[in-house]
């Protein structure tokens, strides 16, 4: 096999600088018919034979690369990783090493993303829509500053497909409740309902794909899609260039909204300012396909086009708790209190994006914050109203001194405990003055609590004294009698008539 520096050299000496074949024998040592031969060869690249070394691998390749296509279309939570696949090897015989394996998986990767590419990125209709016709959908995840803390949310992602508008709102987790919370907002900023709705296959809406485009569809999203009179698509799996315009939504957001953010208290004012910056942003932005206007330009063009916005949709989703002998339930690691009077029966828990409602009996019997803890290895929190044990306190006036709900009261309420608490039966007047909130005002009985600890006389009678006043009732205001039933004669204030009732002289 020639030597290709060598055929470059000799192809440079005659073809470029016309050197005799003579002179080039002579300073190569080769033959001037050798010469000859390769001045009419090509410049080719020589190939080399592949090397072939035996791998402990080889004989357990094809099982391997078996099993690397059934994880691929396993759900991502659902696949074995190497170290499983080596463990399974190990078992059926495989005495290699971890290495060869995860090398081994690394190439068969490449190869399927060279496949893919060869394949091609395959070939699309550009898409129109009507204004009012449908708008897109989509759960992003990203990082805000709440305080000092940087905190990861799930942003709902809204797009009007006409005119481009877009709404954002974050919630600290991707749930049925959030869905529903974040579809009121969405329709109430964009001013009107689209006719359609496109999705993807997410879990909050979809039970299971079926064949084609059947879905099996959530009952309670089924109900809010009902409630706002849209119709909901679902996207084919795996296919999010169906619903592109927000697939873009979410890159641009990144740099548009997102970078640069500022610090924010806490999550409403984080929804707050994004409410705000996606409005702002419909004015700047110019849109794609019509350059002449801007986002809000084409909004206030499709608005006319939208479904009218219903009342807001009650996207609460039902469970039912048992309350414990506590007054406690427990709902995502944390327990709320209900009213001591349905301790230890059935109530209906109504989960909300950011509250809780407890109903029975046809009603509703107490709300709490929703509290929603990030850091799973740190216990569940506990959550009380004191007013929940007011009944259990009248029977029980000694927990008042170390019962855990107490430790919540106002601070006039602790004021006059400490005072009350030092005196004998100071726990059972202090629990009657607590009671008096399930048939007063709250605030004015914490109004009385103060002016009596102000006085320096706090006790039952004083705050009762002090109550009766501030809830007294006002004059009745003068009546205006008809002409029919004026007075001829006024009355006079004469206590001597009185006497005279009585036949009896007046004494002076």
């Amino acid at each position: 096999m020639i030597d290709v520096a060598l055929l470059s050299v000799i192809r440079r000496w005659r073809l470029r600088d016309g050197m005799a074949i003579r002179e080039i024998a002579r300073r190569t040592g080769l033959s001037r018919n050798t010469i000859r031969k390769y001045l009419k060869q090509e410049v080719v690249e020589p190939k080399y034979p592949e090397r072939q070394s035996p791998s402990k691998l080889d004989d357990f390749a094809p099982k391997l690369t078996a099993w690397l296509k059934t994880e691929a279309n396993k759900n991502r939570k659902q696949r074995r990783n190497l170290r499983q696949l080596y463990a399974d090897l190990v078992a059926l015989g495989y005495a290699g090493s971890y290495d060869r394996v995860a090398a081994f998986a690394r190439q068969w990767r490449q190869s399927q993303q060279e496949v893919a590419r060869t394949v091609g990125r395959g070939t699309f209709i550009p898409l129109t829509f009507a204004p009012g016709d449908a708008f897109q959908f989509d759960w992003s995840e990203d990082w805000a500053m709440i305080g000092r803390e940087k905190t990861k949310f799930q942003i709902a992602q809204f797009k009007l497909s006409y005119s481009r508008a877009f709404y954002l709102r974050a919630y600290p987790l991707q749930t049925h409740e959030m869905l529903f919370d974040a579809h009121n907002h969405a329709f109430r900023v964009l001013g009107g309902v689209p006719r359609r709705g496109i999705y993807d296959n997410m879990k909050t809406a979809v039970d299971r794909i079926r064949k084609g485009k059947a879905r099996d569809v959530n009952q309670r999203f089924q109900a809010m899609v009902s409630h706002y009179l849209f119709e909901a698509e679902f996207c084919n799996p795996a296919s999010g260039w169906e619903k592109g315009q927000i697939e873009k939504n979410v890159q641009d957001s990144r740099h548009r909204i997102w970078q640069g953010a500022p610090a924010f208290e806490n999550l409403e004012a984080l929804n707050a300012w994004l409410e705000q910056r996606c409005i702002s942003l419909w004015s700047d932005l110019r849109h794609p396909e019509q350059s002449s206007m801007t986002v809000a330009e084409a909004w206030q063009e499709e608005r006319s086009g939208l479904m009218p916005t219903p009342a807001a949709f009650d996207g609460f989703v039902e469970h039912t708790k048992r309350v414990s002998p506590t007054c406690l339930i427990h709902f995502e690691r944390n327990r709320y209190s209900v009213p001591a009077s349905f301790a230890n029966r059935p109530v209906s828990l109504r989960v909300y994006a950011d509250h809780l409602v407890v109903a029975a009996e046809g009603q509703v019997i107490t709300e709490h914050s929703r509290v929603i803890e990030r850091n799973h290895s740190v216990s569940g929190k506990t959550i009380y109203d004191w007013r929940h044990y007011l009944s259990v306190l009248q029977r029980k006036p000694g927990a008042l001194r170390n019962g855990a709900p107490f430790a919540e009261f106002p601070d006039g309420f602790k004021r006059l405990q400490s005072q009350l608490l030092k005196r004998p039966g100071g726990d059972r007047e202090m629990v009657e003055i607590l009671a008096l909130v399930l048939h007063h005002d709250e605030q004015a009985v914490l109004t009385a609590v103060e002016m009596a600890l102000d006085c320096g006389m706090p006790s039952k009678q004083h705050v009762l004294n002090l109550l009766g006043r501030l809830v007294e009732l006002p004059p009745p205001a003068p009546v205006d009698a008809p002409q029919a039933l004026a007075l001829k004669m006024e009355p006079m204030a004469n206590v001597i008539r009185y006497d005279s009732l009585r036949e009896v002289r007046n004494a002076a």
